[in-house]
């Protein structure tokens, strides 16, 4: 009876019913929690620098422009092939043939000849260059040429886009690298702005020591606001570079170590010479200018080709009286022809054939040089920041050694608010410089290798 009670008592059931509401809005949040965590984990992507340039590679635009010029390219040699194929037509005319007039030598007597007035042809030809002073051969070799100059393009294109994303990359290491020198300064001076507060409430400082901690805080914040959305604008950037959604959050897993190089300019220079795509492609537009000179000089050549062709044809016409038959003929044989005005005109062509191909010598020469020039500040620019990066990691241990002397002293009341504020701001300096030499010995690195054109 007591248990059934229980069950009737309306407050008892509306206890339990509460009960069952609070574990069930429990449960639900505790699936909404785990099933935001899971969304929030399918919108974010760790990636190497290998990782992020292999997949700018494969879905930047630019680059698909580039692989398309090379199809093209390609498709236009297969269109040369073809001179090498016969040139084979057919025809075939209808037409209507009027009576022939027969007149006398002085015009005094006309004649009515009747005609047949249907009359119809049927012809096949075909024609076939022999020789051209090898215009067919040397029109495929330019081809082949035109397809080089694509692929050195493109590669060009990938390297620059690979440094691009790498730069954006590494910037972001950069920020994600000073927000954390922020954000533990942060804490450092809320720790300290906490006690400045204890010292005012027992009246040992004025109130400007706490507005001057508080400040130091509010720029802090600041800093660490403009931090955030740099970051987001370059997680955008890459976001649209590499093909992922826009909503992807990129989480760099780089490890930041100094390379391993030892090389000297010179072995960097004769990198260049062997492998930049600039230096192929100049090196390439010389052979594609000398072999539009060879191409100019076939016209000089007379044009030899074998020909064929078969004609039926009716009325008979040359005949009295007209025959209303078919004429069946056929020919084969070979011509030989020559454009005598060439002897003249060729010359003008072969002058500026001649001025494109010097153009294109002086073309590499300023590339080549423009490389070297290149490669010399890059070389510079990399052992600059390796030693700039000792530097300043020993400025940055003077500078946290000076703030725990300056911050002990302070705390015990040997030290003013100047000298914490300004051993503070040394501190966050400091570090902020070496996290920013340590990525820029790696971004100048990546920078000598582009140089180069080895950024692969």
């Amino acid at each position: 009876m007591a248990c059934a009670a229980y069950y009737l008592c309306p407050r008892k059931m509306k206890q339990g019913k509460m009960i069952f509401n609070q574990k069930t809005a429990q449960c639900f949040l505790a699936v909404l929690l785990v099933f935001s965590s899971y969304l929030k984990a399918q919108n974010t992507k760790e990636m190497t620098i290998d990782d992020i340039t292999a997949m700018a590679v494969a879905h930047h635009a630019q680059l698909k422009l580039n692989a398309k010029n090379i199809d093209i390219a390609k498709q236009q040699k297969e269109v040369a092939r073809l001179k090498q194929l016969p040139d084979i037509s057919a025809s075939a005319t209808a037409f209507y043939l009027g009576n022939a007039l027969i007149v006398d030598k002085d015009f005094s007597n006309t004649e009515t000849m009747a005609m047949p007035h249907f009359g119809n042809t049927y012809a096949v030809e075909a024609t076939e260059l022999l020789y051209k002073g090898g215009l067919i051969k040397k029109s495929l070799e330019a081809a082949d040429l035109k397809t080089q100059l694509a692929e050195l393009d493109l590669e060009n294109n990938k390297q620059n886009i690979r440094f691009l994303v790498i730069s954006n990359y590494l910037n972001m290491l950069k920020l994600i690298n000073q927000k954390k020198v922020y954000e533990n300064n942060r804490q450092l001076a809320q720790q300290r702005l906490d006690q400045i507060r204890k010292f005012y409430s027992q009246g040992m400082i004025t109130r400007n020591e706490v507005i001057r901690g508080e400040l130091i805080i509010q720029n802090l914040d600041q800093a660490l606001l403009t931090i955030s959305n740099n970051k987001s604008i370059l997680n955008y950037n890459l976001d649209q570079a590499t093909g992922l959604p826009t909503d992807t959050e990129i989480i760099p897993k780089e490890q930041i170590q100094e390379p391993e190089n030892g090389e000297n300019l010179s072995y960097f220079l004769h990198l260049a010479y062997d492998h930049h795509p600039l230096l192929k492609s100049a090196g390439t537009s010389i052979q594609m200018a000398s072999k539009n000179l060879e191409i100019i000089n076939t016209e000089k050549k007379p044009t030899l080709a074998a020909f064929g062709g078969y004609n039926m044809q009716k009325p008979i016409t040359n005949t009295l009286p007209v025959v209303d038959m078919y004429s069946n003929t056929w020919e084969a044989g070979i011509s030989l022809s020559y454009n005598i005005d060439n002897l003249y005109k060729s010359k003008k062509k072969e002058e500026l054939g001649q001025l494109q191909k010097e153009q294109a010598e002086d073309a590499l020469n300023l590339t080549k040089q423009n490389i070297e020039m290149a490669v010399n500040a890059a070389y510079l620019k990399y052992q600059e920041a390796v030693k700039n990066a000792a530097i300043q990691r020993k400025s940055q241990e003077l500078a946290q050694e000076n703030y725990k002397i300056i911050e002990a002293k302070y705390l015990n009341q040997l030290a003013v608010q100047v000298e914490m504020t300004d051993a503070t701001q040394a501190k966050l300096e400091a570090e902020i410089s070496y996290v920013n030499a340590e990525i820029n010995v790696l971004y100048q690195y990546y920078q000598l290798l582009k140089t180069t054109g080895t950024l692969y």
